[in-house]
């Protein structure tokens, strides 16, 4: 593993991207925590006021790297096929940083209002100490 995504494991919204991602990748780069996991969070210092500010990326070789919300998102793009192509021509346009950073606090904020909560904490099939096989 290389990163550890933190998702609310909640929301109607989140838990689809993340199981995308899931699809995609296969536990070969990233494993996945839900925000309602206190005990895995605490192992890595982050508390359920941190989760408010939405999805987290840890680089599990340097755990002090951490990318929260918007960023977060950028940065788990980019580990994609063709995504840093992607992020690159996002960062370059004038304003599009901005604009994606405030869609995504207003997404965060309203996530239950506008796509429901859960009735129960979605679990990936790549927890944290997850070995996939090749």
């Amino acid at each position: 593993m290389k990163y550890h995504v933190i998702y609310d494991g909640n929301c109607n919204l989140c838990v689809p991207l993340v199981q995308q991602m899931e699809n995609l990748d296969k536990g070969q780069q990233c494993d996945y925590i839900p925000m309602q996991d206190g005990n895995t969070l605490k192992e890595f210092g982050i508390t359920p006021q941190d989760c408010e500010m939405g999805m987290i990326l840890i680089d599990a070789n340097q755990p002090e790297r951490r990318w929260q919300g918007s960023e977060a998102i950028e940065e788990i793009a980019s580990l994609l096929p063709m995504g840093n192509t992607l992020i690159d021509t996002y960062r370059s346009l004038p304003g599009m940083k901005w604009l994606g950073s405030s869609a995504y606090e207003q997404i965060r904020d309203n996530r239950y209002n506008w796509f429901g909560k859960r009735s129960s904490t979605y679990h990936s099939a790549y927890p944290v100490g997850c070995s996939a096989k090749e």
